[in-house]
């Protein structure tokens, strides 16, 4: 027993230095290193991967979680809009869903205060999934492969929709892109970004950005009213906080985006109205805090962005069970 509490110690120790090392190299700035995730329960979160992919949780059998929050390509669909049930068109850019758990809610008028209230959203979004939550649920109680292995990890034999965003919330806790150039200069390699980037990251700061782009997320903390110092002529009736709050002084205001992996997300802000990375630069500084910024300025901006991406999620699809011969079908109406 004493040899045991003494092995204990020495592990403790052990990790305690690891912490403490990392403490000391890394820098004091705004931005934080993206943590690596552990995934504490494997069975939930590879139930929730299942569900993610799941195209059979939308009314017409088509579309998943995926379609829409892409991760082959950065979490996003790369697109102005999604396209939903019978190819409608949806309102608003859909933001990526990688590293969204730094988010301080979820979507950008932030009415989902986490990702498993995020989860529920979609699939009962006419617009969207164009399903209900008791036909996915159905849907899933037909098929005997998901039964058991709701069984296994929640202990039900019945199949609610608090379980499957629980599910899919697990999976999404996991999406996170650590270990990025930036996060490795953060940590104390001097060599990890050029000077470029580094003078690109001093204008970031000297601009005003890291105000509302900070964070281990670089985003995602507060809400921002999208035309500070100028009216944002470009979409005037998304009203954004607004439609959650009903708050007059609400109106326009979103949550500020996530800018990990940014290079990878194009089109930029709720409306999409821009492709160029560098044309989002500049009309960020032009209505957020009033000041012009020249194209050698936009170029290190940008050089400084694209250090963000980290490592993408190593995503196996998975093999999803069959249907039974009482799932009920595919609806394309």
């Amino acid at each position: 027993m004493r040899s045991f509490k003494t092995v204990l110690f020495v592990l403790f120790a052990v990790a305690l230095s690891a912490c403490s090392k990392e403490e000391k190299i890394s820098r004091d700035e705004p931005i934080k290193p993206i943590p690596v995730s552990v995934v504490v329960d494997k069975e939930k979160v590879d139930l929730g991967k299942m569900l993610f992919f799941e195209p059979r949780l939308s009314k017409s059998g088509f579309i998943s979680c995926n379609s829409c929050h892409n991760l082959s390509t950065g979490g996003a669909d790369n697109l102005p809009s999604s396209i939903g049930h019978k190819w409608q068109l949806g309102p608003i850019n859909s933001p990526t869903v990688l590293n969204a758990k730094f988010n301080l809610a979820q979507f950008w008028d932030g009415r989902a205060k986490d990702l498993k209230d995020q989860a529920a959203g979609p699939i009962a979004n006419p617009g969207e999934m164009a399903s209900t939550h008791v036909l996915a649920i159905d849907i899933l109680q037909s098929i005997p492969e998901y039964v058991q292995l709701f069984k296994n990890v929640y202990n039900v034999d019945e199949i609610t929709i608090e379980e499957v965003t629980d599910a899919i919330a697990a999976f999404e806790e996991t999406l996170t892109t650590p270990n990025s150039r930036f996060d490795q200069w953060l940590r104390g390699d001097e060599n990890a970004i050029t000077a470029k980037e580094k003078e690109g990251y001093a204008l970031f700061k000297e601009k005003g950005c890291v105000a509302c782009h900070n964070g281990a997320g670089v985003g995602g903390e507060s809400y921002q009213k999208f035309g500070v110092v100028k009216t944002y002529e470009n979409d005037t009736e998304t009203l954004g906080r607004f439609n959650v709050t009903q708050n007059e002084e609400d109106k326009y205001f979103f949550k500020v985006p996530l800018l990990r992996n940014i290079e990878l997300t194009a089109p930029y802000f709720h409306d999409a109205s821009t492709w160029n990375l560098e044309e989002a630069v500049k009309i960020m500084a032009e209505y957020q805090v009033g000041l012009e910024v020249s194209k050698e300025e936009q170029g290190k901006i940008v050089s400084f962005l694209k250090t963000l991406t980290g490592e993408q999620p190593a995503i196996q699809y998975p093999i999803l069970p069959p249907s039974s011969s009482t799932t009920p079908p595919p609806d394309r109406s």
